[in-house]
């Protein structure tokens, strides 16, 4: 079967691509299914009860008070 173009018939291109070049047919499915759920996924997890992240902390907090010096390790 020669191959079909697209803008003839794009069913039977659709059909004769998954058959043949399986591939490039289901990164193009895949990668347009991308856009679409980034604009479904996040009211969704809203509504599910999935709320922002707390922010993730940049330094690492100081202990109050004398350091002890650790025991027990000497050679």
């Amino acid at each position: 079967m020669a191959p079909v173009s697209f803008w003839s018939s794009p069913s039977l291109y659709i059909k004769w691509a998954a058959r043949y070049k399986p591939a490039i047919f289901w990164s193009i499915v895949v990668g347009s299914v991308g856009p679409v759920m980034a604009l479904t996924v996040p009211p969704i997890r809203r509504r599910l009860g999935d709320g922002p992240r707390p922010q993730i902390p940049l330094t690492y907090p100081i202990p109050k008070g004398p350091r002890l010096n650790p025991a027990g390790y000497e050679d």
